[in-house]
């Protein structure tokens, strides 16, 4: 026999969650971090625009980090410079993130010398960044225990580093790289190319007399023309496919 449905307590769910709902988005709204509202945390500069999300990851080492405008830090990720909290690291900033950068969510950049990210870096979820690599020369003593190696990164401007990549302290990687999903990055990485693997090696590269070899496989994408609305991608959005090849045999204007 089914059971009788309880309108009660079905009203009374669907409250308590659309209220649940709506603290926990004030809260993420509350506790995120900008300029403006920077909480307990006083970075060495922080851009107009720029907002780490709440809940943060693990944050020390502030006043040497230092953050463009207009960046996106997602939730639970991690920024430090130094060892530990609490040392004086000296006058220059260690971590320098630059203008537009998005650093997505889990990700964790740590910064115990000098990292270097350019304008308009795009990071996906779970990245790892670290300038400090554990030594192991003394067989007889913990790994742990071994006073560990740094060395700076830098990351050029206009890189996409995916979902789950590493890189590892002296990794130098120029303008507009790509840097696959799980690649483990180490070394010097050149400008305009595409690095995948572990450890990371280079697949396609781009250069001004041969342009991308080896050659991609799929066309670039066309841009949306300049004063195409938003109203107009609403309503094509909402054609079928018979339409739109329709549409697509019109002559322009003019």
């Amino acid at each position: 026999m089914a059971k009788r449905r309880n309108t009660f307590s079905s009203w009374w769910r669907r409250l308590a969650q659309r209220a649940v709902h709506a603290g926990w988005a004030w809260v993420q709204r509350t506790g995120s971090v900008t300029a403006e509202h920077p909480g307990r945390f006083r970075f060495g500069s922080m851009g107009a625009g720029t907002r780490l999300a709440f809940p943060l990851g693990t944050v020390f080492g502030e006043p040497w980090i230092h953050l463009g405008a207009h960046c996106i830090v997602g939730e639970q990720v991690t920024l430090t410079a130094g060892l530990m909290p609490d040392l004086d690291l000296g006058p220059d900033p260690i971590l320098r993130i630059g203008d537009g950068v998005v650093l997505g969510r889990g990700s964790h950049v740590i910064a115990d010398t000098t990292v270097t990210i350019g304008s308009d870096c795009y990071f996906g979820p779970y990245v790892y960044v670290t300038s400090t690599n554990h030594s192991y020369d003394d067989p007889h003593e913990p790994i742990g225990k071994q006073w560990p190696r740094m060395e700076p990164v830098e990351i050029g401007p206009g890189c996409w580093i995916g979902t789950g990549a590493v890189i590892l302290p002296g990794a130098r990687i120029g303008r507009n790289v790509v840097v696959a999903a799980g690649a483990v990055v180490r070394g010097l990485v050149p400008d305009h190319a595409v690095v995948a693997g572990a450890p990371a090696r280079v697949v396609r590269r781009w250069t001004p007399g041969e342009g991308w070899q080896p050659p991609l496989r799929t066309p670039a994408p066309v841009p949306i023309p300049d004063g195409v609305t938003s109203e107009q991608l609403v309503a094509l959005s909402g054609l079928d496919e018979e339409a739109a090849a329709r549409l697509a045999q019109l002559e322009p204007e003019g």
